[in-house]
């Protein structure tokens, strides 16, 4: 793998056309790889007043990133699977997305890409305020109504026993969020088996796993979740990081009404803030509204509050509608249900952040900008938090407790007693 890292000529020749076809209106201010620059110079960017302002008030104890995949190449023989799609120049948009993604996180010209990303993981955390941490997703296969694993439909795989071991090596860095499909036979003995080695929360990603967070096939599932007040972290809106084919419907947020009726806590991932769907509390032939505007409905019955948070990683990449991404800043009375996340890798994906666009639209300031660049090239998992922290909306921000998250990962039945 190492080798396909140093093949930029063959990727940008490849790359361009697609990203041209495909976000033209987005091309990068910031250029199209990351320099991943490793040296001490990072110190002196962290003195910096605006990064203090930014990073005052916020209680880093609590501070635990609910949104960083734990990716490789599965050279660690620790059962990471990718779809062959993302190795293969026959599929050029799969291959280069995952390019991408690798770049992002910088794990050079290792002989190991799995070690390289946990260590550069470890190292980007470090450089954080003491006491934050990253909660690692495992990643489930997609899997049918009958409970038969699909490779072919899979993107790639996480095993959650893989997540687990990092976090417990680690536990100074790292928790965990464990990957159960919930149409699997052994559904309920494996979700328990993760919330007993713990596993803080589950993620899904229904259109990537063929789930329908709707289906009597999931009742079971929700009532250990529950049971054990173990949170769903679940993506809604439209989905694009993973080939997502025509299920983009099951990223519906009104889906998720039937865990949250069942008494689960519900981590409406991106504040489904992209794309639309069919306002099925209407009917099935209803017409359709964008998903952001779906989880308002959500965020906004007092009858689910407590039970619906909406994770803010995502929000602030170039490829979410300027009104859709204000919303989450203005609505003031979803602060204390709004989550903090960064989707890491993805921050370190030049492409899909604009800077000068925030600048343009008054977000931040241009001297913010340059500081929030230079960090972006050492620390893409911070950079995210201080842009998020940094952005005025009508002046309006974030405030502190969006990033102190792990009060709502520490309320399990486990840790009551």
């Amino acid at each position: 793998m190492n080798t396909l890292l140093s093949r930029r000529k063959l990727l940008l020749g490849l790359g361009f056309g697609s990203i041209s076809l495909a976000a033209f209106k987005f091309w990068p201010d910031e250029g199209i790889w990351n320099p991943c620059l490793d040296d001490d110079s990072l110190k002196e960017y962290l003195k910096n007043d605006l990064v203090q302002i930014a990073l005052t008030g916020i209680n880093f104890e609590k501070m635990w990133d609910c949104h960083v995949h734990l990716i490789g190449t599965g050279d660690s023989n620790k059962g990471i699977w990718l779809n062959p799609k993302l190795q293969s120049l026959a599929h050029p948009l799969q291959y280069i997305q995952y390019q991408f993604y690798l770049n992002a996180s910088c794990p050079g010209e290792n002989d190991n890409i799995d070690s390289a990303y946990v260590n550069r993981l470890i190292k980007l955390f470090k450089q954080f305020p003491t006491g934050a941490k990253a909660m690692l997703l495992a990643f489930d296969y997609f899997h049918d109504e009958n409970g038969k694993r699909n490779l072919t439909q899979s993107p790639y795989h996480t095993p959650n026993v893989y997540a687990q071991e990092i976090a417990q090596k680690f536990p100074d860095q790292f928790e965990w969020i464990a990957s159960i499909h919930p149409y699997r036979e052994d559904a309920i003995e494996e979700l328990q088996n993760a919330i007993d080695n713990g596993a803080r929360a589950v993620k899904w990603l229904p259109q990537a796993m063929g789930i329908d967070p709707s289906s009597p096939l999931c009742d079971k599932y929700y009532e250990i979740l529950a049971k054990h007040n173990i949170p769903l972290l679940s993506h809604a809106g439209d989905e694009h990081a993973v080939d997502a084919g025509e299920l983009q419907k099951l990223g519906n947020p009104l889906l998720l009404r039937r865990p949250i009726e069942q008494g689960v806590k519900v981590i409406v991932a991106h504040c489904a803030s992209m794309g639309s769907n069919v306002d099925i509390d209407k009917g099935k032939s209803a017409k359709e509204l964008r998903n952001i505007d779906l989880f308002s409905r959500l965020m906004d019955d007092k009858n689910y509050h407590g039970h619906v948070y909406g994770d803010i990683s995502a929000i602030t990449q170039i490829n979410r509608q300027q009104s859709e991404f204000e919303k989450i800043y203005l609505k003031t009375e979803w602060h204390d249900r709004l989550i903090y996340g960064s989707d890491y890798p993805l921050p370190g994906v030049m492409p899909i952040f604009s800077l000068q666009t925030s600048v343009n639209r008054g977000y931040i300031s241009k001297e913010q900008a340059t500081v929030l660049s230079q960090t972006r090239k050492y620390n893409p998992a911070l950079f995210d938090l201080l842009l998020k922290r940094m952005i005025r909306v009508k002046g309006h921000r974030l405030p502190s407790r969006v990033f102190e998250t792990a009060n709502l990962f520490l309320q399990s039945k486990e840790n009551q007693s």
